[in-house]
């Protein structure tokens, strides 16, 4: 079986799902549910169906308690969209997308408030020693020729 095939059967399987939910589940628990993905098998026996709920963790659980017990009412209705001899097996998973994207943008605005922290320390900041550290060719090294040696004079890398 082609991996288009898989792509099409799962398509088709979003489609039916997302319109079977919208329109023909009455289930009170069930909540504002978004069709995110479907997954099948390359087998087409089985499909898993990712779907978020917006709303809070109650929501959350009572449209996947609506869900579980809509499941056989859902694969009917895809096994007459498809055509197909076996219908797959559905497996409703809560896609865990937006939780983690929130997550992420919490992160980066900890990371913003923390860079601008630093920032704001460095606007003021001085130099802890000279403003400049570094030896320039016509200092005293200590050598008591007057010039400096930066090290690069010293040995010749080629060896010679």
């Amino acid at each position: 079986m082609s991996s288009a095939r898989v792509r099409k059967v799962a398509d088709r399987i979003k489609v039916t799902v997302a319109e079977m939910l919208e329109r023909r589940i009455k289930d009170p628990r069930l909540g504002f549910v978004t069709v995110t993905d479907v997954r099948v098998t390359g087998d087409t026996q089985q499909a898993t169906v990712f779907y978020t709920v917006f709303g809070d963790d109650d929501e959350r659980a009572g449209t996947a308690a609506a869900l579980e017990s809509a499941r056989g009412l859902i694969r009917s209705e895809v096994g007459k969209q498809l055509g197909m001899r076996h219908t797959p097996t559905l497996e409703f998973v809560l896609d865990a997308l937006p939780q983690t994207a929130a997550h992420i943008e919490e992160l980066l605005a900890d990371a913003r408030r923390s860079d601008a922290e630093v920032a704001a320390a460095a606007a003021g900041a001085a130099y802890a020693g000279d403003p400049d550290p570094y030896r320039t060719p016509g200092e005293d090294d200590g050598a008591g020729d007057g010039t400096a040696r930066t090290g690069s004079d010293d040995q010749d890398p080629a060896g010679g």
